[in-house]
């Protein structure tokens, strides 16, 4: 380390300045999401568009629905889902896997669960600029 500090920011102390719960919404079909970024309480936060956390039980899912505008970014915390889109490409997430999907004109896809049991993940909505649209 050179003989400047240059602090990261991230070991000093910082007051919260809001607390706000992540309330369930429908989405898809069948699911019930929670949102935390993306709320009346929350909004504004340009590029972070939505944050969810979804526990999709069998039979649900989010069947073919467009997107366009902005990047999605899915982790899964359990189970696996399957992404396909109208151009045919389509790949498998699993537990600890990421995806990210970059969307600019616009595309129309489908996110499935994938095998028994609850899948459960977490998906970050992040906005494109007006020249990646």
């Amino acid at each position: 380390m050179s003989g400047s500090d240059h602090s990261s920011g991230f070991d000093q102390l910082r007051l919260m300045v809001k607390k706000v719960l992540a309330k369930p919404q429908r989405e898809g079909e069948g699911v019930v999401v929670r949102r935390s970024i993306g709320k009346s309480e929350l909004k504004n936060l340009d590029p972070f568009l939505m944050l969810d956390k979804f526990a999709v039980a069998p039979l649900a899912g989010f069947p073919d629905h467009p997107h366009r505008g902005f990047e999605t970014v899915t982790y899964m915390l359990q189970g696996a889902f399957t992404h396909q889109d109208f151009v045919e490409h389509k790949g498998t997430i699993r537990t600890g896997n990421v995806q990210w999907m970059t969307v600019g004109r616009g595309i129309i896809h489908s996110e499935m669960p994938v095998g028994e049991g609850t899948q459960k993940g977490l998906q970050f909505w992040i906005n494109l600029t007006s020249k990646e649209k």
